[in-house]
């Protein structure tokens, strides 16, 4: 039987949504309501929904979506036979009670269980009933649908108010939403579907704009004319992406108006924001006194965006102007007085930060140096002040092993003042600008570019894909500073447990990695963490083993994400490189060993190899020839003699791919040796020699990578 099926319009009507999350609640509202109505047969498999979100409303729109599902067959077990009938074949009580709890007409005994089927089930044979059961009409699946849809939003803060009394309600109703709602409406096709919920019965009109709707209340005749008839009599764009797109739309004109080769700044997360606190967006062009740009760019762009929620325009060559643009939610005749109004608003910030620029610069970063005592970093690691000499101690000794006495110097003065910009004003007032000030002071001292740059990037890269930092004292820095922070937490047993990682040491880990493999670093890893912790003096226990445990899995899980296998990234860390800039190498080389047709029957003698020593315990790689009794170890023998050291040699110059392919010649005297050999013969020197022999092969083949962990 063919359904006929129309589209279908839902919409809750609110008070202004929380707008960080509109975006959230918009696609989780429409996707659980579509995913519900799927589920009960009333939307169809290939039903589209398209998700609505303004500050004031969620909505969805379903395509194809049935007035009632279809009737569906249902077969039920019963019972075994011998429970539900007698010898006589007649039914028992028990199976009678068993039909009528099912709505089965059971005033005819013999004719209901003429009506059952007999299948076996199992080792006995059982009856079984069948019977439909009816669709859920629309009303009844739409509410059950929309009251799960409300239920499974992703509120981050739920708050409490209170309905008006009705007939069905009296006295004063508590209702927990994510803002008080004030409408709801239901139309499949033209047709009101009357379901209810937060004490709202739906019908088929909204509210528009706050201000600018043409009629008041707004009348939707059908389903799909619901955005075009709220943007045209009700002023509103209901869709979230709708509304996005027009306001890049308009920042770009409006960018291209003021001319010079003017562009907004970047920033999809303030656009997010800002589609999500108006309805009909109006974006305008205003300025502010030149004389702000004489304060960092930075504290400009991050108090007009983080406060005000305003677009800064940046000039062809990404300086910042005086110019800004503004997203107003109401679109007046004489828009002066909304652009004065937010000149107005901005200015104070503005001159709040120039402020306190000019107050930091009265004072050298050195002579902030000593109020780091007074800043507590970890009740167990002591004050800031603290934490900075630690840091100072482990980039020396980083920078002693990469560089000269000036690399040193730099890298100390830059580790000492990295962290004075936190006792400035500015920093005080805004501080995601922490090492951004540091370098503006720096400079403002007369240190340099080298220490200025340095004291800025020694927090990069501060999240994924962030930059690393410019020259090798901030290299240094950095490095001492995350692993002053990853030593110290994990010496004090704060390693991050499932989803919790409160001290980021996880980015951490990524940062020092990026770093020692991006730059190239010759700095073994169990030394740099050995190497830190002689800085903590007694407040930490060593953990440097599981510290560096903690940062092959981090390295691990990187190199799986690149697209490295985890047989490839298991065989090359089991080694536990030290050399983190050489694992690329390392994994390519195993690659294309895998490729090899030599490389599953050696993977496979590896592993056996390895299980071979493990059970023989401590074993010395040593060969006596005149032990060598079968021609198969004799053979074996003189291809390690004549194939090691070249393989050797390419290991040594860095080519791990060579290395590996010179060592595939052995496939055939390994193989001998497993077929004629007796590893474990009952002479002591035979065996011993013999698994001296193995402990030669098993070093030569493993040097760039464990290769047993490469068997099936």
């Amino acid at each position: 039987m063919t359904t006929t099926t129309q589209n279908l319009l839902v919409e809750l009507f609110v008070e202004e949504l929380p707008p960080k999350a509109l975006k959230k609640l918009g696609d989780a509202f429409a996707g659980v309501l579509a995913e519900q109505l799927k589920a009960l047969g009333l939307a169809m498999p290939a039903s589209t929904v398209t998700a609505f979100a303004s500050p004031r409303r969620l909505a969805a729109h379903v395509t194809a979506v049935a007035a009632k599902a279809a009737d569906k067959a249902v077969q039920q077990k019963l019972m075994p036979v011998t429970v539900g009938l007698d010898a006589a074949g007649n039914a028992t009580p028990a199976l009678l009670k068993k039909l009528q709890a099912l709505g089965a007409d059971v005033s005819n005994p013999a004719a209901a269980v003429a009506a059952l089927k007999r299948a076996p089930d199992g080792k006995a044979e059982a009856l079984f009933y069948d019977s439909v059961v009816p669709g859920a009409t629309l009303q009844e699946g739409l509410q059950k649908a929309l009251l799960e849809s409300l239920a499974k939003l992703p509120i981050p803060k739920v708050m409490s108010y209170q309905l008006e009394s009705d007939c069905e309600l009296p006295g004063w109703t508590s209702v927990n939403f994510v803002r008080p709602a004030h409408g709801l409406v239901a139309l499949h096709g033209s047709t009101v579907v009357p379901v209810k919920a937060l004490g709202l019965t739906a019908g088929n009109s909204t509210q528009g704009h706050r201000f600018e709707a043409a009629v008041s209340p707004v009348v939707l005749k059908d389903a799909d004319s619901y955005a075009a008839t709220l943007q045209s009599d009700g002023a509103v764009i209901a869709s979230f992406e709708g509304r996005k797109a027009e306001i890049a739309r308009q920042l770009a004109a409006a960018a291209a108006q003021v001319g010079n080769g003017a562009r907004p700044i970047e920033d999809d997360a303030l656009l997010d924001e800002v589609t999500a606190l108006v309805e009909r967006p109006n974006v305008l062009t205003c300025a502010f006194e030149k004389e702000f740009l004489d304060v960092p760019q930075e504290c400009l762009i991050l108090t007009m965006k983080a406060n005000q929620k305003y677009f800064p325009l940046l000039d062809a060559a990404g300086k910042l102007t005086h110019q800004f643009l503004v997203v107003s939610n109401i679109s007046p005749a004489d828009a002066g007085f909304v652009i004065g109004g937010n000149e107005r608003v901005v200015r104070p910030r503005l001159a709040d930060a120039k402020f306190f620029f000019d107050q930091d610069r009265k004072k050298t970063l050195a002579s902030r140096v000593d109020g780091l005592s007074k800043v507590v970093y970890h009740n167990k690691l002591g004050t800031q002040g603290e934490r900075v000499q630690r840091v100072r101690a482990i980039a020396k000794a980083i920078a002693e092993q990469l560089g000269d006495a000036t690399l040193v110097q730099q890298a100390d003065q830059a580790a000492l003042l990295a962290k004075t910009d936190l006792v400035t004003d500015m920093v005080g007032e805004f501080p995601e600008l922490q090492g951004t000030m540091g370098r503006y002071y720096a400079l403002n001292d007369g240190l340099g570019e080298v220490v200025a740059d340095a004291i800025e990037d020694h927090y990069k890269p501060r999240f994924a894909g962030d930059t690393l930092p410019r020259n090798s004292a901030g290299v240094v820095v950095a490095l001492a500073d995350k692993l002053e922070t990853l030593v110290g937490m994990v010496g004090i047993g704060n390693l991050p447990t499932g989803d919790r990682d409160p001290f980021a040491l996880r980015r951490h880990a990524l940062g020092v990695i990026r770093m020692l493999v991006e730059k190239d670093l010759p700095l073994d890893l169990n030394a740099l963490l050995a190497g830190a912790v002689p800085a903590f003096a007694d407040k930490i226990t060593d953990a440097s083993a599981a510290l560096a445990d903690f940062i092959y899995d981090r390295l691990a899980g990187s190199l799986r994400e690149q697209g490295y296998s985890a047989q490839e990234v298991d065989a090359v860390l089991a080694l536990r490189p030290q050399r983190l800039a050489l694992v690329e190498k390392q994994l390519a080389a195993v690659r294309a060993f895998a490729a090899l047709p030599e490389s599953p029957a050696l993977a496979a003698a590896n592993k056996r190899v390895a299980n071979i020593l493990k059970k023989a315990g401590e074993v010395d790689a040593h060969v006596n020839p005149d032990l060598l009794r079968e021609k198969a170890e004799q053979d074996l023998y003189a291809a390690l003699q004549r194939f090691v050291p070249e393989a050797n040699a390419q290991f040594d110059a860095g080519d791990y791919t060579a290395s590996l392919q010179t060592l595939a010649v052995l496939r055939a005297p390994v193989d001998a040796f497993f077929d004629d050999v007796m590893v474990n013969a009952e002479e002591m020197d035979l065996r011993l020699n013999r698994q001296g022999l193995l402990k030669s092969l098993h070093d030569a083949m493993n040097r760039v990578a464990d290769l047993s962990r490469l068997a099936a």
